[in-house]
């Protein structure tokens, strides 16, 4: 008889493993700096001239930069009247798309005129500008004629206030005054045109001879006027 070995069924076991698998430091952190303005420079506007007390022909125009010379958006720039007492406006507000900031300049009543331009973490900025102040009093038209006394001389009276340069300074107020003569010049006051100028008429007096009036403006010095009285 044959005997059959009985073999058991093996089964192995299955051992289930658990392994956790920890990714550790391998998340990456990135750090962006602040970037802060570098520089701060004057596009527009330096150096320029007007009247005293007038605005500026052009804007005064500011770029905000950083560190590489690109312009920066958002920047907050402030402008201060340093010297010469003018106005400035806007006095404050913040970089635009090109790192631009733009202002409009009144100048004050005297020659020298100076803002100061700041952004925080930069060196103030300054910006220059002169004002052209009268400095003298012309006869442009009218002066030593001869008319019948009491009558009106034939042509107007023309006076022009300029300041350097010859620059024609408009709203400035003119004085005339008949200091001989007898006669009498109207306007007795008048303002200056944009060319610099008053107009007036001026009837002689009774005296015959020689009549003067002076033309005063500001604190300058005053000018002649001279007519001839005629029998």
């Amino acid at each position: 008889m044959r005997t059959l070995l009985s073999i058991p069924s093996f089964r192995p076991a299955l051992v289930a493993i658990s392994a956790t698998i920890l990714l550790a430091g391998c998340q990456k952190t990135e750090t962006t700096e602040a970037v802060s303005a570098s520089a701060l420079t004057v596009v527009q506007g330096n150096n320029q001239s007007v009247q005293a007390g007038k605005d500026l022909p052009n804007p005064v125009i500011l770029r905000v930069l950083d560190s590489k010379g690109v312009a920066m958006v958002g920047v907050p720039v402030t402008l201060v009247v340093a010297e010469g007492g003018g106005t400035v406006s806007p006095s404050s507000g913040v970089s635009d798309t090109k790192g631009e900031f733009s202002a409009k300049w009144t100048l004050g009543p005297v020659a020298d005129n100076q803002l100061r331009a700041t952004v925080p973490g930069v060196e103030p900025v300054k910006i220059y500008a002169t004002g052209i102040v009268p400095t003298d009093i012309v006869i442009a038209q009218g002066n030593a004629q001869a008319a019948k006394f009491g009558a009106s001389l034939a042509t107007s009276i023309v006076v022009r206030v300029v300041g350097a340069g010859n620059t024609p300074m408009a709203g400035i107020t003119v004085l005339f005054q008949v200091v001989s003569g007898g006669g009498a010049i109207s306007p007795a006051t008048a303002v200056t045109n944009s060319l610099g100028e008053v107009t007036a008429k001026w009837t002689l007096g009774s005296f015959i001879g020689p009549q003067t009036a002076l033309v005063t403006a500001s604190t300058l010095s005053p000018a002649t006027l001279m007519a001839t009285a005629l029998p």
